[in-house]
Parts: structure tokens; sequence; C-alpha cells
């Protein structure tokens, strides 16, 4: 099993998907209530974007850590194989 990482942008991308997740609620309160589609699309579009912003910093930290972890030059080449992993969901 992976080891856990805790990077210092977890907390901010933890509050940003929370906030994310609380939108999504409002869009499928608002289709139910039959709010006007473009009301919607337009919900859905920041929530959308919340979450592709919380993804893209996850991804940045996490390069950010295992470039360090290589250019450390500790021989442990995890770091490298995380970073070629985690580039499929850039």
């Amino acid at each position: 099993m992976p080891e856990h990482h805790t990077h210092a942008t977890h907390p901010d991308i933890v509050k940003r998907l929370k906030r994310a997740n609380g939108h999504l609620q409002s869009v499928i309160a608002m289709i139910e209530g039959g709010r006007p589609c473009t009301d919607v699309a337009q919900q859905l579009y920041a929530v959308e974007k919340a979450v592709l912003q919380a993804k893209r910093t996850l991804i940045q930290d996490h390069i950010d850590h295992c470039l360090d972890v290589a250019v450390a030059g500790t021989g442990d080449m995890s770091g490298v194989a995380d970073f070629k992993a985690i580039t499929k969901y850039l």
C-alpha cells in the first residue's frame, strides 16, 4: 500500500472540494426545483472549475514533492515513479 502523503496544500484542497460539493448539492436542488437550464449550467460550470482547480493544485504539489525527492539524490526512485504515475491525470 502506498505511504500516506500530506502536503501543505491539502487543507486548502479539502476546503475547495467541500465548497464544490455544496455547490453540486445546490445544482441538484436547482434541477429538482425546475430552475432554468442556463442557471443550472452556470452553476455546473462553477463546480467543474472548482474541481479542476483542486485537481491541478493537488497534481502540481505532488509533482513538486516528487521532484524534490528525486533532486535530493537519496537514491529513492519512488519519487520518479510517482511523478510518472500522476502525469496520466493531467
